[in-house]
């Protein structure tokens, strides 16, 4: 069976459409906005040029759907995995953390999981490669990267009270 073959098509102002004919020769296509929105659409089984069904999807759920769709995600935070055992995960930190207000160093977050914190999301700010003197803050969102189980025991050190 060949691979399916995904067509690219920019979108001036707009964005880019991708379209897809499945095995089953079904029309589908996803339009990805310039806001982070989607379009996803079906095309009618008889007329595959004829839209049968369009969806808008905010970006939030166009994470969620591309997490269900694909199986190797166990976890909606995970982000991004690699053939060399490397998980890139989102790790929210709750305000009743006890590292709220602390230093990331004082986390010894390297030293004691071989994890990385390479960028935290606060608020609509994203600060990238923290520095060990980075103050922590209940609601970051921690961009962690390292092995599954570095990752995990990362949220678990983040996750004490």
């Amino acid at each position: 069976m060949s691979a399916p073959r995904l067509r690219t098509t920019p979108l001036p102002g707009i964005g880019v459409q991708y379209d897809l004919v499945t095995r089953e020769q079904r029309h589908l296509s996803v339009v990805a906005h310039r806001d982070g929105t989607r379009t996803v659409s079906v095309y009618q089984a008889d007329d595959p040029d004829a839209c049968a069904q369009s969806l808008r999807l905010s970006g939030a759920e166009a994470g969620s759907l591309i997490d269900a769709l694909k199986p190797s995600h166990h976890s909606a935070s995970l982000l991004y995995t690699t053939g060399l055992g490397l998980v890139a995960e989102r790790i929210e930190m709750a305000a009743t953390s006890r590292w709220n207000g602390r230093l990331l160093g004082d986390t010894r977050m390297r030293t004691e999981t071989g994890a990385s914190i390479v960028a935290v999301l606060r608020r609509a700010e994203a600060i990238p490669s923290p520095t060990p003197d980075f103050r922590l803050a209940g609601g970051d969102t921690l961009i962690v990267i390292g092995t599954r189980e570095g990752v995990d025991a990362a949220a678990a050190i983040l996750g004490r009270e």
